[in-house]
């Protein structure tokens, strides 16, 4: 994320807090508006990543305490569950297809998020693959229920963004009051702009 330097993060591991990282290939895609009346018609775009088998080990013991770093990595930490789901359902993570857009949406509610991750785990282990690299279009709105990601560390995003959804799917309506504070005390909004914590 760019609100973290080498030695940020060196000060967060020296007091005990686990980090970990996903590689990103992040396009324009990423900041193009809605653009539809409705934003169930609205075609997202795709993100290609790489997640270690260790970092979804890692993910599998601290369930629930998981902060992910800028939005990207959310919809790339929630797309794995849908991944998972394809192994238990079909046999196989089809790591070449993209997590469809709505695809997140298709994984039963019963469906244990450990289950899912367990299932991602068990067939890179299988296959001798130390990583997965594969990509996802999943759309983040309000009525997804987050498996993995329990805080965001993410910038002020503009207004018609698909990640302002994400963001609001995440804190409901607070996102208001959230920007309109922001708005009121000069806070640089955008990529390189400030950060801010989020939770649920």
């Amino acid at each position: 994320g760019l609100h973290f330097t080498p030695e940020i993060i060196a000060e967060l591991r020296n007091t005990g807090h686990l980090t970990d990282e996903v590689t990103l290939h992040v396009g324009a895609g990423t900041f193009l508006p809605v653009k539809t009346d409705e934003v169930t018609r609205h075609k997202m775009h795709t993100e290609h990543f790489e997640i270690r088998l260790s970092t979804i080990r890692n993910l599998i013991d601290h369930l629930g305490e998981v902060i992910a770093v800028g939005t990207t990595s959310v919809r790339t930490l929630e797309s794995l569950c849908a991944l998972g789901w394809r192994i238990l359902s079909s046999g196989s993570p089809d790591a070449e297809r993209p997590v469809g857009q709505w695809e997140i949406y298709d994984v039963p509610a019963q469906r244990e998020t450990g289950e899912l991750l367990e299932a991602l785990s068990v067939y890179l282990e299988q296959e001798r693959l130390d990583k997965l690299k594969t990509a996802t279009q999943i759309m983040i709105m309000p009525g997804y229920r987050y498996r993995i990601v329990r805080g965001i560390i993410t910038n002020f995003h503009q207004p018609q963004s698909t990640l302002l959804l994400l963001v609001s799917a995440f804190i409901g309506e607070d996102w208001r009051k959230v920007y309109d504070f922001a708005l009121n005390n000069d806070f640089r909004f955008l990529s390189y702009g400030d950060s801010s914590l989020l939770l649920p």
